[in-house]
């Protein structure tokens, strides 16, 4: 989501009102509004941000005298907040799950031909490798570590089967940075099965809502509780912080402009502590 839009999207109502009428005051009975609806203090420091950032351009313009959101408290962030990933036994059952589901998606589809052309009307193309666009886009999630926006923006321009990278564009990436992702096995096979099973289409996932409703229904066939769809994110960057994958090389892949919002990964490394104390006494 654009700055723009989520100024919008939260301060709408004040368009129509004088600029002097943003006050601390008011931005703070705003915060604390948010907060009491459910709103997470990172969620909550975006939105003041892109507030900030229009108020700052007011300023410039001469329209205001001061940027208001300068005087409010600004939410304290957990930069070392634990995160959610999946252990051995989830991913496993996960991915059993979604082989599941492709299966019966695959049965249902092959009864509803037979009954069409049992009666002599035209049936509709096989699945042959997927129920739908779900368990392609989790594993390119869990192997890329993209963005739900960025994966719901992705064309098949941008994504290099034979180099084996996909690239984000700045416009689509919260960092506004266009940055390169490269791709696995498991990755490359999945979207050359899903470009084959859906030939003709621009972007690589014609979703226009979301994968909420599939997403949950999916969670409870794995059994897999409090894991959110950004929590596919974390996984990838816990996978290779575990694997022993220096913070910077993870923060480039996840397309963080800094380290602060990596360096909650670096917990899930503690070989490399030990190794790096144990050195002190084998000089």
């Amino acid at each position: 989501m654009s700055s723009l839009e989520r100024t919008k999207r939260n301060f709408g109502p004040w368009y129509f009102e004088p600029l002097t009428a943003i006050t601390p005051e008011r931005i703070e009975t705003w915060k604390l509004g948010r907060f009491a609806k459910g709103a997470t203090p990172p969620t909550v420091l975006r939105d003041l941000g892109a507030l900030g950032g229009t108020l700052t351009r007011a300023v410039k313009l001469g329209k205001l005298a001061e940027n208001p959101v300068r005087r409010v408290d600004k939410p304290r962030l957990d930069r070392s907040a634990k995160v959610r990933y999946l252990d051995r036994e989830e991913e496993k059952r996960l991915r059993a799950a979604l082989t599941e589901r492709d299966d019966e998606g695959k049965a249902a589809r092959a009864r509803t031909i037979k009954h069409r052309i049992d009666r002599r009307r035209e049936p509709p193309r096989m699945l042959p490798h997927f129920a739908d666009h779900l368990t392609p886009a989790v594993l390119v999630t869990m192997n890329t570590g993209l963005r739900r926006g960025e994966l719901l923006a992705l064309k098949w321009a941008d994504v290099d089967l034979k180099q084996k990278v996909l690239t984000v564009e700045g416009a689509t990436a919260k960092s506004g940075s266009t940055r390169h992702v490269p791709l696995n096995d498991e990755s490359v096979r999945v979207l050359k099965q899903w470009r084959e099973q859906c030939p003709n289409q621009d972007r690589v996932f014609l979703v226009k809502t979301s994968f909420k409703r599939a997403w949950a229904a999916l969670l409870t066939r794995a059994d897999i509780q409090n894991f959110r769809w950004h929590d596919l994110r974390h996984h990838f960057a816990s996978r290779l912080a575990q694997a022993g994958i220096a913070l910077n090389t993870i923060r480039e892949l996840l397309g963080h402009a800094s380290l602060v919002m990596t360096i909650r990964y670096a917990h899930l490394a503690p070989d490399q502590k030990r190794e790096a104390v144990a050195r002190l006494v084998q000089t």
